[in-house]
């Protein structure tokens, strides 16, 4: 048995030195220089409105080991926390982002979308506009999580109608889905 072991870790070095096969796959991971995950998102990124008065402003978000297939990208922020009855708050919603694309810069979540890739584009959000719109949780509530994931999606494109709503992204952006890749930030209001 120990043989056969020896053997069969032989066999995978050869080929992972022949080949350049990675011996493990490496984990889709997404990330932001500007929000590091489990800590408070800051006042940049916080909306402007109904009662918040931050600069409202996307934060650069980045992904890195996407899986193999992956002929587009979408980027999501979700507020699970919201008093919703259950459905949460959709705060930006991205699709269409090209394979290629490994990041998106602080300030892309604009209303112009001019700072976006190429044929990438923003859904109408929670609050009714097609852009970024920060956190902006209840005076008095806990903090709420704010969950930005990273899809890697088996389309190029996903073909929906101007008026798309998230439920109708959310949908397609699951059926379609590789892999995702998370993290969780905080924010709350006194």
């Amino acid at each position: 048995m120990k043989k056969i072991a020896q053997a069969l870790t032989a066999t995978i070095a050869i080929a992972t030195a022949s080949f350049g096969v990675p011996a493990t796959a490496q984990t889709f991971e997404a990330s932001s220089p500007d929000i590091a995950a489990g800590k408070t998102i800051g006042n940049k990124f916080v909306f402007n409105g109904y009662g918040c008065k931050g600069g409202n402003v996307s934060p650069a978000i980045a992904w890195k080991n996407a899986p193999v297939g992956t002929k587009s990208f979408a980027v999501v922020l979700h507020d699970p926390d919201a008093p919703t009855g259950g459905a949460g708050f959709w705060h930006w919603v991205v699709i269409n982002i090209p394979a290629a694309t490994t990041q998106l810069a602080q300030g892309a979540g604009a209303a112009d979308g001019k700072a976006l890739p190429a044929g990438a584009r923003q859904i109408d959000n929670d609050f009714g506009s097609a852009d970024w719109g920060g956190p902006c949780p209840p005076v008095g509530d806990k903090p709420h999580r704010y969950n930005f994931t990273v899809y890697a999606l088996k389309v190029a494109k996903l073909e929906l109608p101007a008026t798309a709503t998230t439920a109708q992204a959310d949908r397609l952006i699951n059926a379609n889905s590789l892999g995702k890749a998370s993290f969780t930030a905080l924010y709350g209001r006194r």
